[in-house]
C-alpha cells in the first residue's frame, strides 16, 4: 500500500526499529516544540547512505534497509521516535523576525550511539507550525550541497552537524522553477540555536529561559560548570563564556579554510559552536575578504571578511537573551570581551599552522611577528585574486621540496609564484618566510603543512556537477566527493581535476537562501 494512505499517527508492528530513542528534549514541555508527523513523500530512493557516520555511531546496518528508507524519507515513523518541531525565534540580516521555528526539520528524537545521545532531523520532510507559509520540502540541489558540504566540514576536522543520509524522490517542489524533492537526516548532539533562547527571552518568559538554559548546561555543555568559578558562582554566565569561546574557535577555522557561510542569522547559529544549515556557503575560489556567496545578501552583510564580526553581533544578541539569568550587565559585556582576545588568537594559531609555524606556546613577540607575515601575504593574494585552496596546498607541497633540497631557488617556488602576476612580491615575502622557518625547521613544517592545507573541498562547481548527475538518476557523483572529502588531506591519485582551477562556467554559478 502506498504510504500515503497509511495513518502517519499509527505504529505497525514491522516499524523500523534499528534505533534506541531517547527524548530528553520533550521532558522540557509543551512550550519549547509542536509535535508533528512527517508528511509522506512519493517514490523515494537512497541517494546517499553514509557508511562510516553509521559505524562511527555504532549503528547497525539496518539503518539503510528498505524499511528504514521509509522512515528516513518521512514515510514511517520508526519504534520509539517522537516526532516534533521546536520553536525559536531571530536576527535574520540584522533585523528582529520575531518567531521563527523548525520550519522545513522535522526532530525525531534523540539515539543512542558510541558517543552519545544524537539527535537526528529529517530536512524537508514536510510542513510544520513554523513553516511560515512555505511547504516545508527540501529540493534535490540543496539537500545534496547540505549532505556533502556537511561531511567536507567533518573531514576538515572542524564541528558541523553531520548528515547520514540523503533520500530523493520526483516528487515536484516550486522554487523559482520546479524541482524534485529531497530529505536530509541530519545528526548532532544538539540542534540548539542561539535563536532558542531568543525565543523565550523576547516573549519575557524567564521560566522557560532558565528551564532551555538548564537543559542545555546539564546534557550538552556541563564544561559550563568548570567555568563557574570565573564569574562569582554564576552559571549563566558560564554557559555565555563557552558559546563564546566555540563560536571564536569555529570562525577562525571558517576563515583559515577560505569558508563563506552565507547566512549567519541568529537561528543559524549553533549553541555547541558547530556549522549548521548548509543553505548558499561557499569555499572561496579566488580569494576576495569582500566575497559575498549568497545571491540574496544584497547588502554583503555575510561576506566572507565580515564573518568573525557577525559572530561577535550574534553573541551580544544571545547574551540579552540570557541577561535575565546573568542578572549583571557589566558581567555580561565582560564574558563577550573574551571574544575579542579569543577569535584573533585562534585566527593567529590557524594561520600559523597552515604556514607550518605551530607551536601555540610560542612568545608573543614571536605570534605578532608571523601574524604580519601572514597579512602580508593575505593582502598579497587578495590583490592578485589567488586561487585560496590551491595556493595553501602549492606552498606546502613547496615546502616539502625545498626542505629536500640542499639549496633553495627561485624556480623551486615556481608552482607556487606561477598563481601570481607579481613575483618579486612573492618571492620577497618568501624570503622572509623561509628566513623565519629556517632550513632546519623546513623538513618538518611541509608534512605538517599537508595535513593542514586541504587539497579538496566542496567547490561550487564540483557540487554543481553532482547535482546535474543525479537530477538525470546517477548519483555516483555524490559518492565520489564523498570519497574524497571525508579525507581531504590525502593525494587521491587519479582525482586531480578536482583540486584543479575551477572552470570558467563555475563563476557565472549563483547560491540563494531558496532550498
Amino acid at each position: 500500500m502506498h504510504s500515503a494512505h497509511l495513518n502517519p499517527l499509527s505504529r505497525a508492528d514491522d516499524a523500523p526499529s534499528a534505533l534506541a530513542w531517547t527524548h530528553r528534549l520533550t521532558q522540557l514541555g509543551p512550550r519549547f516544540f509542536t509535535r508533528l508527523q512527517p508528511t509522506p513523500v512519493a517514490a523515494p530512493r537512497w541517494a546517499a547512505c553514509n557508511e562510516a557516520l553509521r559505524a562511527e555511531l555504532g549503528w547497525p546496518a539496518e539503518v539503510f534497509d528498505d524499511n528504514h528508507l521509509q522512515a528516513f524519507a518521512g514515510n514511517a515513523v520508526m519504534t520509539g521516535s517522537d516526532p516534533l518541531a521546536t520553536v525559536y525565534s531571530g536576527h535574520q540580516f540584522g533585523q528582529w523576525a520575531g518567531q521563527l521555528g523548525d520550519g522545513r526539520a522535522i526532530w525525531l528524537g534523540e539515539a543512542a550511539s558510541k558517543q552519545g545521545p544524537q539527535e537526528i532531523q529529517l530536512k524537508g520532510a514536510g510542513r510544520t507550525p513554523y513553516s511560515r507559509g512555505g511547504d516545508g520540502r527540501a529540493v534535490l540541489r540543496s539537500s545534496i550541497r547540505e549532505y556533502l558540504c556537511s561531511e567536507a566540514m567533518h573531514g576538515l576536522g572542524i564541528p558541523t552537524t553531520r548528515a547520514l543520509s540523503l533520500v530523493a524522490s520526483p516528487e515536484p517542489v516550486r522554487r523559482e522553477t520546479i524541482e524534485s524533492a529531497a530529505v536530509v537526516a541530519r545528526v548532532a548532539p544538539s540542534f540548539l540555536r542561539f535563536g532558542h533562547f531568543e525565543h523565550f527571552s523576547a516573549q519575557g518568559d524567564t521560566d522557560s529561559l532558565r528551564t532551555l538554559a538548564d537543559h542545555a548546561i546539564t546534557h550538552h555543555l556541563p564544561e559550563c560548570h568548570a567555568r563557574t568559578s570565573l564569574w562569582q558562582g554564576n552559571v549563566y554566565a558560564a554557559l555565555l563564556d563557552e558559546v563564546q569561546e566555540r563560536t571564536a574557535k569555529l570562525l577562525a577555522q571558517w576563515q583559515a579554510v577560505g569558508f563563506c557561510h552565507g547566512v549567519m542569522n541568529t537561528d543559524n547559529m549553533s549553541l555547541l559552536g558547530l556549522t549548521i544549515d548548509y543553505g548558499p556557503f561557499q569555499f572561496m575560489d579566488s580569494f576576495d575578504p569582500g566575497h559575498i556567496c549568497n545571491h540574496s545578501d544584497h547588502q554583503g552583510r555575510y561576506a566572507y571578511g565580515r564573518q568573525p564580526n557577525v559572530a561577535y553581533w550574534n553573541l551580544y544578541c544571545l547574551a540579552q537573551a540570557l541577561a535575565p539569568l546573568i542578572d549583571d550587565q557589566e558581567m555580561t559585556l565582560q564574558v563577550l570581551e573574551g571574544y575579542k582576545t579569543l577569535f584573533p588568537r585562534y585566527l593567529g594559531d590557524a594561520m600559523r599552522a597552515k604556514l607550518g609555524l605551530t607551536g601555540t606556546l610560542a612568545p608573543e613577540s614571536e605570534r605578532e611577528a608571523d601574524w604580519t607575515l601572514v597579512e602580508d601575504l593575505m593582502q598579497l593574494m587578495a590583490a592578485e585574486k589567488v586561487d585560496f585552496t590551491l595556493f595553501w596546498r602549492q606552498l606546502s607541497q613547496a615546502v616539502v621540496r625545498q626542505s629536500q633540497a640542499n639549496a633553495v631557488t627561485e624556480a623551486d617556488w615556481s608552482p607556487v609564484t606561477d598563481l601570481v602576476l607579481d613575483r618579486p612580491r612573492l618571492l620577497a615575502w618568501l624570503e622572509r618566510y623561509t628566513a623565519r622557518a629556517g632550513q632546519t625547521h623546513l623538513v618538518s613544517m611541509g608534512p605538517r603543512m599537508l595535513r593542514t592545507n586541504p587539497k579538496f573541498v566542496l567547490r561550487n562547481h564540483l557540487a554543481e556537477v553532482a547535482i546535474r548527475q543525479a537530477k538525470a538518476g546517477d548519483f555516483s557523483e555524490i559518492d565520489t566527493l564523498y570519497n574524497l572529502l571525508q579525507s581531504p588531506f590525502d593525494e587521491h591519485p587519479g582525482f586531480e581535476a578536482y583540486a584543479d582551477l575551477p572552470p570558467d562556467w563555475a563563476g557565472q554559478l549563483e547560491i540563494s537562501c531558496s532550498s
